[in-house]
């Protein structure tokens, strides 16, 4: 069995740890790229979000690179991403590729069946050597995260541009070839003293911004035309309403420990006078987190999402009301197949420049 799946952002790195634990090849597809999208976009449903084109780009070449098993996330609720499954094994069959789909869901009370689907992951591998995989995978997950987010407070703050991304880089190769937990734990270690010893300018004035949206659109830097860098680079500290170990914690854990699920309970309590019920995929912590973000003092939101998304088309049409009664500038950006990269650009330095302008009127009406 060779085993592939979708990228989006760094999950590659855990994924990638958990099979190497079991035992199990995998074949990682290329990043994400025009080739991908151009595969994508000729096989899907013209109406079909931009993830799933991509996803099917990614499949299309890791099949042609000896995969023979797809593993893929899957969903409930009324986002189309709970079927998304189902309309990608029917694209790829009819272009002729032959495979097995996993699809790893939300247990929703039924554990069992995360179980069963588990072990068609692995092979002879005992449950032991299965929770060593587990660990391992989860370790990274939050190694990745830990490097990622130090990444967003020290890229805006940075004395040599770019310098930041360079690191950044070095520390998740270091953090995916790891082996042991023993060789993750230096890996973490050496990513965090490369980033202390980078030259920083400590007084900057430095703008923060909150990153909501649908999931994948804001983990994929090629999806989302490298936002987090752009942002940094415009000066802007960045803070996504969620990571990959955030989504595992609030789809995969609670069944079994729910004590953890309070941080989305916390959420969806922020969002309630504005939606009190789900709306599938991310729309609910959309809202939720824009309501925080304004709690915390940040200086405004930026919402992401493909074109066509329901549950993001929701939380747009709410987000105005949220900026005009909590004071916090918010802007939608839809992403697309045929989005400009030049045009994305643009439209996020003139949001950071209103930024900008309203944190200076701030400071001079305070002054006065």
């Amino acid at each position: 069995m060779k085993i592939t799946f979708p990228h989006m952002g760094n999950l590659y790195i855990a994924i990638t740890g958990f099979l190497e634990e079991l035992g199990v090849e995998s074949v990682i597809p290329p990043k994400p790229s025009k080739a991908a999208i151009n595969i994508g976009t000729t096989l899907s449903p013209e109406s079909a979000c931009l993830p799933l084109k991509v996803n099917i780009g990614d499949y299309i070449q890791a099949l042609e690179n000896g995969a023979d098993t797809i593993l893929m996330a899957g969903g409930v609720g009324p986002c189309r991403f709970g079927y998304y499954c189902e309309v990608q094994k029917e694209i790829l069959k009819d272009a002729g590729y032959n495979f097995e789909m996993i699809v790893i869901e939300p247990p929703c009370g039924r554990p069992l069946t995360l179980l069963s689907k588990i072990r068609k992951l692995m092979g002879g591998a005992s449950w032991t050597e299965l929770y060593r995989a587990g660990r391992m995978a989860w370790q990274k997950l939050l190694a990745v995260d830990e490097i990622e987010k130090m990444a967003h407070f020290i890229r805006p703050r940075e004395v040599e541009r770019g310098s930041t991304s360079v690191i950044e880089s070095k520390a998740l190769k270091l953090i995916h070839s790891a082996k042991t937990l023993t060789e993750l734990k230096e890996a973490s270690y050496q990513g965090r003293k490369a980033f202390s010893a980078l030259q920083v300018q400590e007084d900057r004035d430095v703008l923060k911004v909150g990153i909501v949206g649908e999931i994948y659109t804001i983990l994929e830097p090629f999806v989302n035309l490298n936002t987090e860098q752009v942002l940094g680079h415009l000066g802007v500290q960045i803070e996504r309403m969620i990571y990959m170990s955030d989504w595992v914690r609030a789809n995969i854990i609670p069944d079994a420990l729910p004590f953890l699920s309070s941080e989305h309970k916390r959420t969806a309590k922020l969002a309630k006078p504005y939606l009190n019920h789900f709306v599938g995929g991310d729309g609910l912590e959309s809202i939720g987190k824009s309501v925080e973000y304004s709690y915390r003092g940040f200086d405004g939101v930026i919402h992401l999402f493909p074109l066509t998304c329901m549950p993001e088309i929701v939380a747009k049409s709410l987000l105005p009301t949220i900026s005009s009664d909590l004071d916090i500038p918010i802007t939608s950006l839809v992403l697309d197949e045929h989005t400009g990269e030049a045009g994305f650009i643009t439209r996020l330095e003139a949001f950071v420049d209103l930024l900008r302008w309203r944190k200076a009127k701030g400071k001079t009406v305070a002054n006065s």
